[in-house]
């Protein structure tokens, strides 16, 4: 089956290219700033401007693919909260778009969205769920689950936690971006009190797959990590995984409750119920453990200088 991957540099889009090639799917590719090179598994790598739009349509019906992903996204809330337009048109206006389009040609749609359509204060949230964002980027991703389901009712759209992986630039993941805090000096304060039912690229891109073989899937699901854990059990667990000292590669707890700011802006816990995704696929919702197993130290990480410290 051919395979037209929007955001194939990013973690989730890099991650299921490879994994996907490998289970015989024929990939094209898009990316927007990506200047890395090529891309594993993608053999037709199309540079595409989101920000305008120009040339999705004509890819979209000449590309002869059975199914889209969307993994493109803007998903950084900072980034959102900058530049609210150019997100908008990457997290809102492009996922719409693709339904229109997919809906219009009988291509399949996989759209990827995020547990941050919740707000944090009545988990575990079930994909019937009221959405109630904090923030931005949240509220933006609610209008992009509208849009998609309005315009295809075939699409499949999936809701993700809290992301570990390795990235393509190995500075992009949860695990990648404390390593070069603490590379530079720097103390993790990860709260104790925040909850996150993380997973793996590599698990979210297994169950895509799976998705993919299940033409009659439609509609919102959920897919995470077996059960929710903290902020900090997550960094202290990657402390630990590298065989990093607490001197160097410090991991301090903190609490919700004693920062104003994060009370108003970070939800306390984004635990989901994977029903009814979990009956259906054979994948397994991840450990924390085995997600940790799967993390892998960046190219440009000189552990020698902290292990042991």
């Amino acid at each position: 089956m051919k395979m037209l991957l929007f955001g194939a540099s990013g973690l989730v889009g890099s991650t299921l290219a490879r994994l996907a090639a490998t289970a015989g799917f024929d990939i094209q590719g898009t990316v927007g700033a990506w200047r890395g090179g090529a891309i594993a598994g993608v053999p037709n790598l199309v540079r595409v401007d989101l920000m305008t739009g120009d040339g999705v349509a004509q890819l979209v019906e000449e590309s002869g693919a059975g199914v889209i992903v969307n993994a493109a996204a803007i998903a950084d809330p900072g980034s959102c909260d900058a530049d609210p337009a150019r997100s908008h048109r990457v997290n809102v206006s492009l996922p719409g778009q693709l339904a229109e389009l997919t809906h219009k040609n009988g291509v399949r749609l996989i759209h990827l969205s995020s547990d941050q359509v919740f707000d944090g204060s009545a988990a575990p949230y079930s994909v019937g769920d009221t959405v109630r964002a904090i923030n931005l980027y949240g509220r933006q991703k609610i209008e992009s689950e509208q849009l998609v389901q309005a315009a295809d009712p075939a699409a499949v759209t999936l809701r993700l936690p809290l992301l570990l992986g390795n990235s393509l630039s190995g500075r992009r993941s949860v695990h990648e971006r404390l390593l070069e805090l603490w590379a530079a000096g720097g103390v993790a304060r990860l709260y104790v009190d925040e909850m996150r039912q993380t997973c793996t690229a590599d698990s979210v891109a297994q169950a895509i797959l799976q998705i993919i073989r299940q033409p009659g899937l439609a509609g919102v699901f959920h897919w995470a990590g077996a059960k929710p854990v903290s902020r900090f059990e997550i960094g202290e667990g990657i402390r630990q995984k590298f065989g990093l000292g607490g001197n160097r590669a410090q991991v301090v707890a903190t609490s919700r409750k004693d920062d104003p700011r994060a009370l108003a802006s970070r939800q306390a816990d984004l635990a989901l119920n994977l029903a009814p995704l979990t009956t259906r696929l054979v994948v397994k919702p991840q450990t924390l453990a085995e997600a940790l197993a799967e993390l892998k130290l960046p190219a440009w990480w000189n552990v020698e200088s902290l292990r042991g410290s």
